[in-house]
């Protein structure tokens, strides 16, 4: 794998790998009690902070922070492109555990970030982050453009592949991964985190500060199709998104209207196209 590499803001991780903990347990099992280590995955509260006002409180794995800043403010429209994220630097917050995210964004775009911010509750992990109205919780985008050509033998390569590139899954048990493939040539990039949106947007924001045509590969998550999951794919333009778990109606709909590929059950000798099959090749 040619991992998109991270780069780091102050005081951030380089990646999620280092973001669990050792702790010592007593696991019972069929009538008996052992004493012994569990490793438990890092959760703690993100502050996205823009041009000093906070915006939300996110509870996230504490890695691959300047990534997550980057997908957020694209897929979240508070900005139009990453051009205008000017800046972002990770701060260890005023609590033990919490971290700040200080992002810098075009002036022209901070009066409707304050606007949304008012209407904030304290929610975390969400997906429709300071939504007032209906159009702005379900907003609609332009219709996905032509997208990739996947050979269906290539996505079940691709998922297949995916659980030996999630190190801290496979020491924890507990967080999602969201990975970038490029048909015919297998994963590129894999984000890890304890919520799903989370590691969606860190692997989108990976891409956009990488320079990658986002219409050139698929976006596989080990999650469930969630609404917000289809808007924050179509939203820069990714023409196919493959869940390994179940979708909901709502995104299934959204998927249709936005001309986004949406596959979903998937495993190795499986799965069910929900909307758009025409990118799968067989």
């Amino acid at each position: 794998m040619t991992e998109v590499a991270p780069s780091v803001g102050a005081g951030e991780p380089a990646g999620a790998v280092g973001c669990a903990t050792e702790l010592g347990v007593e696991r019972w099992s069929s009538g008996v009690t052992t004493h012994a280590t569990d490793r438990v995955a890092e959760e703690a509260p993100i502050a996205l902070v823009y041009h000093g006002v906070p915006h939300v409180v996110m509870l996230a794995t504490p890695a691959d922070l300047t990534d997550f800043a980057y997908g957020f403010s694209v897929t979240e429209e508070l900005v139009a492109d990453p051009q205008e994220i000017r800046a972002v630097e990770v701060h260890a917050g005023a609590g033990e555990e919490a971290i700040e995210v200080r992002i810098a964004i075009a002036w022209e775009r901070f009066p409707e970030l304050l606007r949304r911010r008012r209407n904030l509750t304290a929610r975390t992990g969400c997906g429709l982050c300071g939504a007032e109205t209906l159009e702005q919780a379900i907003r609609e985008h332009s219709r996905i453009g032509q997208g990739p050509r996947v050979r269906i033998e290539d996505l079940h390569g691709a998922i297949a592949a995916l659980e030996s590139l999630q190190p801290l899954n496979a020491r924890t048990g507990s967080v999602h991964a969201a990975a970038w493939v490029i048909p015919g040539q297998g994963i590129q990039c894999v984000r890890e985190d304890v919520g799903r949106h989370n590691a969606l947007d860190k692997a989108i924001g990976a891409l956009l500060r990488a320079g990658t045509d986002l219409e050139a590969g698929y976006m596989i998550v080990t999650s469930r199709a969630s609404f917000e999951m289809v808007q924050k794919a179509a939203a820069v333009g990714i023409g196919l998104l493959c869940a390994l778990s179940a979708p909901t109606a709502l995104a299934v709909r959204y998927a249709e209207r936005s001309g986004l590929t949406l596959v979903a059950f998937a495993r190795r000798d499986r799965h069910v196209v929900y909307a758009h099959p025409r990118r799968l090749e067989a």
